[in-house]
């Protein structure tokens, strides 16, 4: 089954949260902070204005994004987890 956002809804993967900090302690599972970094799966074709212009959405599949937290809406696909957010909850593209 494949993910097909519509308007300007894009699907992203999480990145997977750090287990360890940078001085070696290992985190258990609840002291993790949600990572805000994420991987762009899939693309819809992009908003409309207030007049019906179609407005191109700015990010592509194979992106990596920071994305604001607690946006979007969680979706379990074949065992697989992600987040279908708005091109607005993007807040930049890592390059």
């Amino acid at each position: 089954m494949k993910l097909k956002p519509l308007g300007d809804r894009i699907v992203i993967k999480m990145a997977e949260a750090e287990e360890t900090t940078k001085s070696g302690i290992v985190l258990a599972g609840s002291a993790k902070e949600k990572p805000q970094f994420a991987y762009v799966i899939e693309v819809g074709p992009g908003g409309r204005d207030d007049k019906g212009n179609l407005v191109p959405m700015e990010v592509k599949a194979g992106d990596k994004v920071i994305i604001s937290k607690y946006s979007g809406t969680e979706v379990k696909v074949e065992g697989e987890e992600y987040l279908v957010v708005r091109q607005n909850d993007i807040l930049c593209i890592v390059e």
